[in-house]
């Protein structure tokens, strides 16, 4: 779904936030050398940004009430992040490289000019860094409240559900556990079988696990070792499976074991 998709977008602009935040205004050749992946992975999130909204735009969720806002609040993820691009682009710009200048001009390697030179230059840098993690920052939230929106507008018109399969009780137990987080996949050194354990340490069988898998309600976390555990997390279409696939609690059966000389005595 695409929320999970928006949910990643989301993340990745907070960890990018996090990293321009952690820049220091220092001018120079170094500088610049820190600005320049974080530029490019701006844009790459942008990019990745309009594919999201290309999507939704295109897809049947434009027809679920309320749907306007979110695609709306996408599409100013898409001004915020060219905005952050376009701050950490006049960093750039203001930050001064030294070079060889022309005939006749004050050399720029001399100290005192150099000094000047980066005085001047480190109070825009600072205000470019912060206002491009401010914008980073509103991109996180932006992504995050649009995948927010899409499932809230699901739930509040079910007659819009993607297709999801109908679960057996024994799926939606193995889903309800891995929903409540540290469930792990591992595999035995000594052969090829795989174990689900859940957060609460008991173990998930592999019929109910592997159709969840099979059907997306589920992410195993990839690895580069088959031989480590795999963190398994819950995709959106799960959380909406599990919402809306709610087995009925069977009444408990305590009473009707309870012999009848014991319950007349209660009912004194």
């Amino acid at each position: 779904m695409q929320v999970d998709h928006l949910r990643q977008l989301g993340a990745d602009f907070g960890a990018l936030k996090t990293s321009v935040s952690t820049l220091k205004a220092r001018p120079g050749s170094e500088m610049l050398k820190q600005l320049a992946p974080k530029i490019a992975q701006v844009h790459e999130l942008i990019g990745r940004t309009l594919m999201r909204l290309v999507a939704l735009d295109g897809s049947q969720y434009t027809l679920v009430p309320g749907s306007r806002p979110a695609l709306e609040a996408l599409s100013s993820v898409v001004e915020a992040a060219s905005v952050a691009a376009l701050d950490l682009a006049s960093a750039v710009a203001d930050n001064p490289l030294e070079g060889t200048v022309f005939a006749g001009s004050p050399p720029l390697d001399d100290d005192t000019v150099r000094k000047a030179r980066h005085a001047e230059a480190a109070p825009r840098l600072a205000e470019a860094l912060g206002d491009a993690a401010h914008q980073l920052a509103l991109c996180a939230t932006g992504c995050l409240y649009t995948a927010s929106g899409i499932i809230r507008d699901l739930k509040e018109h079910p007659e819009h559900l993607p297709p999801l399969p109908q679960l057996t009780s024994a799926q939606y137990t193995a889903l309800e556990k891995v929903a409540q987080g540290g469930t792990s996949v591992s595999r035995s050194l000594r052969g090829s079988r795989e174990t689900v354990l859940a957060g609460d340490g008991s173990t998930i069988h592999s019929k109910p696990f592997t159709a969840l898998a099979d059907n997306k309600l589920i992410r195993v976390q990839q690895g580069t070792s088959l031989f480590v555990s795999r963190k398994v997390t819950v995709t959106a279409a799960g959380r909406l499976a599990l919402d809306t696939q709610k087995p009925a609690r069977t009444p408990t059966t305590a009473n009707a074991n309870v012999p009848a000389a014991a319950a007349a005595g209660r009912r004194r």
